[in-house]
């Protein structure tokens, strides 16, 4: 995908987009290799990379830093980059510095959580600036939600999420992820919304889904909720990897001949 215009042709020719969250240059350099249709540099990096407890500990900086790496390793794939926690919520000098600052690391995009910041959002689109939206579990509003839980599970719920769909469709939007809420409700919403859907724990009904690569990959073995699909047994398959390393170091295996100058 080159574009925002490609989401849009991918919604109306009903091609399910693939998007991965990504943090570094050598990951990014695989996922340019492959048929991934977009990349995210998630505020989860926080907690992937950085070992902090939430996505709250993101910074612009940090953000500015982790799109630049990513960038540089997958040229050619579309690059949307987390808004971290706050940031939005400042004077808009404050908020379109912010912006800059991602958006010349390298980011195409930017992803913004909430429909609180509608105007906000409404003005970095009047900017230049191409916005995914994020509503349903919103992590950046993990203490107020009272933790990660499902979201949309009342009429009352559904309803908000569904209008908040269109305030951000209204803003400007190009597309939005839908998190953790009852599938048939994202399907709804899917249907409703001109701009396409990325689902996360949201059914298969959405126009697209995302993952963090490090989750599909199963590098964490501690981490298992329900949306989540694990293709591989990294974890494992690293260590072994590294327990054979260490083996032929001791045995004196490694490094054979041919490794040796």
């Amino acid at each position: 995908m080159k574009s925002i215009l490609d989401f849009q042709l991918k919604k109306k020719k009903q091609q399910p987009i693939s998007m991965v969250t990504c943090y570094d240059y050598g990951f990014a350099k695989i996922i340019e290799k492959s048929n991934v249709d977009t990349i995210l540099v998630g505020d989860s990096v926080a907690q992937v990379i950085h070992g902090y407890p939430n996505t709250l500990h993101a910074t612009t900086e940090m953000m500015a830093l982790h799109t630049a790496a990513v960038a540089k390793g997958a040229p050619s794939k579309f690059i949307v980059t987390d808004m971290p926690f706050l940031t939005t919520r400042l004077s808009i000098d404050a908020v379109l510095s912010s912006v800059k600052q991602i958006m010349t690391a390298g980011a195409h995009a930017l992803k913004i959580e909430g429909a609180q910041d509608a105007l906000t959002v409404k003005h970095i689109v009047d900017s230049g600036v191409p916005v995914m939206g994020h509503l349903g579990l919103t992590p950046q509003s993990i203490h107020q939600l009272g933790g990660p839980k499902i979201q949309g599970k009342t009429q009352s719920q559904a309803d908000k999420l569904l209008a908040d769909a269109l305030t951000m469709q209204d803003s400007g939007c190009f597309a939005l992820v839908l998190e953790c809420i009852p599938a048939d409700l994202a399907q709804k919403i899917s249907e409703q919304i001109s701009i396409p859907t990325i689902g996360i724990g949201a059914g298969s009904h959405t126009d697209g889904q995302v993952l963090v690569l490090n989750d599909l990959l199963g590098m964490n073995p501690d981490f298992n909720p329900k949306f989540l699909k694990k293709y591989t047994d990294g974890y494992t398959t690293t260590i072994e990897s590294l327990n054979t390393y260490v083996n032929e170091v001791q045995t004196k295996k490694f490094p054979a001949l041919e490794h040796s100058y």
